[in-house]
């Protein structure tokens, strides 16, 4: 049998490796971080202190802004830093936490999307039913369920990823560190975390879009019926069905392409959107054409500088 050396850190390829781009990317990217957070977080009071934002649709809605930072969380800090020190180095360990997490996150975010476009269904579809169908405690249930299941896929997926062996200090070519990268450097049979990605990708990945895809053809087949009130209908709908496109696009864009030849540029242009920019996108597509939001944004701010808007 063949000697082979174990490593326990591993490089990550950055952003870049021109250093006239190091710092300019610092900055862009620490300030769309800084903003991702102030959207989300705004997001999130308003939902919680405006008394009506207190309804299932701004209660998910609100969990997808808490997803959306948390996400940008686990790997933004850590992208921002290495483009500062240009460093680049990462424990197995640290890997594996960073990979963990990240995987929980985007899985909740596909869960709940799911769960989201059954509320408008209800909401449309069998308005009379909506409130009693959709109480508080069913809400909270859903959403625990959400987050069970991403545990369940997420450690599944981590579990495997840690039984993975690195034979020298490759360098994984992402700023953080995901599963596609992980295996193309890998010295250890990665046989069964290919097998993993696409079944368990394949069942909760289109599983997902399915139910999503059903509630909305139900939706306009509804809203067709219904004279005077299809504007209203489409502008609630419209901002959900951009992040799916947008969130589904770019998720399977990385992660089913693990035998294409141009991967892993495609693949760093993508993790940078749906890791980034959709954070940062997610709580404007929602609130630009919502009056919702935007009443209880002008309440807030007068409750806090009074004689204003």
């Amino acid at each position: 049998m063949e000697n082979r050396t174990m490593v326990k850190q591993l490089l990550l390829s950055g952003l870049s490796d021109l250093p006239a781009l190091q710092f300019p990317l610092f900055l862009f990217f620490l300030l769309i971080y800084l903003l991702t957070l102030i959207w989300n977080l705004l997001i999130i009071v308003l939902i919680v202190t405006d008394s009506h934002l207190h309804v299932p649709m701004y209660f998910f809605l609100g969990n997808m802004a808490s997803l959306d930072l948390c996400c940008s969380s686990v790997t933004v800090p850590r992208m921002v830093f290495d483009l500062y020190t240009r460093k680049r180095r990462i424990t197995i360990m640290a890997c594996m936490t960073q990979f963990f997490f990240f995987f929980f996150f985007v899985a909740s975010e596909a869960f709940l999307l799911a769960v989201m476009s059954y509320d408008r269904y209800m909401a449309i579809c069998h308005p009379l039913h909506y409130i009693q169908t959709l109480s508080w405690k069913v809400c909270v249930r859903l959403v625990s369920i959400v987050l069970c299941l991403s545990f369940i896929y997420s450690f599944v997926h981590t579990f495997y990823a840690s039984k993975l062996t690195f034979c020298e200090l490759d360098i994984i070519e992402s700023f953080f560190c995901d599963l596609p990268q992980l295996l193309q450097i890998s010295c250890s049979d990665i046989s069964i975390n290919i097998l993993l990605i696409f079944i368990l990708g394949g069942f909760f990945g289109g599983g997902c879009p399915v139910i999503t895809f059903l509630s909305y053809v139900y939706i306009f087949r509804t809203v067709l019926n219904i004279r005077g009130t299809r504007s209203k209908v489409f502008s609630t709908c419209t901002p959900h069905m951009t992040v799916l496109f947008l969130y589904y696009g770019s998720g399977f864009l990385n992660y089913f392409q693990l035998n294409s030849s141009h991967h892993f540029t495609s693949n760093k242009s993508a993790s940078v959107f749906y890791t980034v920019i959709l954070p940062f996108l997610n709580p404007l597509i929602y609130s630009l054409r919502n009056q919702d939001i935007k009443a209880a944004f002008r309440d807030f701010v007068r409750k806090i500088i009074p004689n204003t808007m």
